[in-house]
C-alpha cells in the first residue's frame, strides 16, 4: 500500500488539474478555439488568393498547423500558470504540498495536465478548420512528438511562472511580454523564408519558431528549417527547462517558505 502512495497521489493531482480546466470548458477551451477560428477567417480570406508557401502550399493550408500549434502552446502555459498563482493567493497549495508526494510527480501532474489541455484545444482548432480547408498529414509521428514536446516545454514554463509569480499581473507579464511576442514572431502566420536575411537569421534565436517550424514539416513535409535541427532545439529547451522547474520544486523556491 505504501509502495502505491505515490502514484496515488499523482493520478489524484492530475485529475484534479485535468477536472480544474473541463469544469470551465467553455473558457479554457471554447475561447482559444474561437480566438483561433477567427484568426483564420481573417487572414484565409485577405491572403489565400494572393499568398502561396512553399512553392505549392495554399496560404490558409499553411496557416492551420501554425494555429493548432500556437493554441497548443499558449493554453499549456495558461494551465500549469494559472493553477499555482490561483494555488498560490488562495492559500490552498498547502493541501497539495502537505501530502507524501514527490516533487517530481507534482511536476509530471501539472505538466502533464497543462499539455493535455494543449492537446484537446489544438484539436479542437484543427476540426473547427475542416470545414474551410482540406488539410492532410504527410507526417503523423512528427506531428505528435512536436506537439508533446511543445505542451511540455509550455507546461514547465507555465509552472515555473506560476512559482516565481506572487500575483496575476506578474503572471500577465509572462504571457503578454514573452509569450504573446514569441508566438507571433515564431513564423504562425508567415514563412521566415519571406523575411529579409537578417530578420530570418534573428528567427532562428526564438525557440517558439523551432516548434511551429517541426509541427508544420509533419503536415507538409516542407519546413524552413531542418525537421532534426527543430526537433534537437525543442530537444533542448524541454531538458534544460524541465531541469530548472524539477530544481525548484525541489528547493521549494517560493512554495514552502
Amino acid at each position: 500500500m505504501a509502495a502505491d502512495a505515490p502514484l496515488t497521489g499523482f493520478r489524484t493531482l492530475l485529475h484534479k488539474e485535468v477536472l480544474r480546466f473541463f469544469k470551465v470548458g467553455f473558457q479554457t477551451v471554447g475561447a482559444p478555439v474561437l480566438n483561433a477560428l477567427l484568426f483564420l477567417l481573417i487572414f484565409s480570406h485577405v491572403l489565400d488568393r494572393h499568398v502561396t508557401v512553399y512553392g505549392d502550399v495554399a496560404y490558409t493550408r499553411f496557416l492551420v498547423p501554425g494555429l493548432v500549434m500556437m493554441a497548443v502552446l499558449q493554453n499549456a502555459f495558461a494551465n500549469s500558470s494559472s493553477s499555482l498563482i490561483q494555488s498560490k493567493i488562495t492559500g490552498n497549495i498547502i493541501f497539495v504540498l502537505l501530502p507524501p508526494l514527490s516533487y517530481r510527480a507534482f511536476y509530471a501532474a501539472y505538466v502533464l495536465a497543462a499539455t493535455l489541455r494543449g492537446l484537446f484545444v489544438g484539436t479542437g482548432v484543427l476540426l473547427v478548420s475542416m470545414p474551410f480547408v482540406e488539410q492532410s498529414i504527410a507526417n503523423p509521428l512528427w506531428v505528435l512528438v512536436f506537439a508533446l514536446m511543445g505542451g511540455g516545454i509550455m507546461g514547465s514554463f507555465g509552472v515555473i511562472a506560476g512559482i516565481w509569480a506572487d500575483k496575476f499581473d506578474q503572471l500577465a507579464a509572462f504571457q503578454n511580454f514573452l509569450i504573446m511576442p514569441l508566438t507571433m514572431l515564431s513564423g504562425v502566420f508567415y514563412s521566415i523564408r519571406s523575411l529579409p536575411q537578417l530578420w530570418q537569421d534573428v528567427s532562428y534565436f526564438n525557440p517558439f519558431f523551432f516548434m511551429i517550424d517541426g509541427f508544420r514539416y509533419g503536415f507538409f513535409g516542407q519546413s524552413d528549417a531542418s525537421p532534426w535541427l527543430s526537433l534537437g532545439v525543442v530537444s533542448a529547451c524541454f531538458v534544460c527547462l524541465a531541469a530548472l522547474t524539477l530544481a525548484m520544486l525541489a528547493r521549494g523556491y517560493k512554495l514552502r517558505s
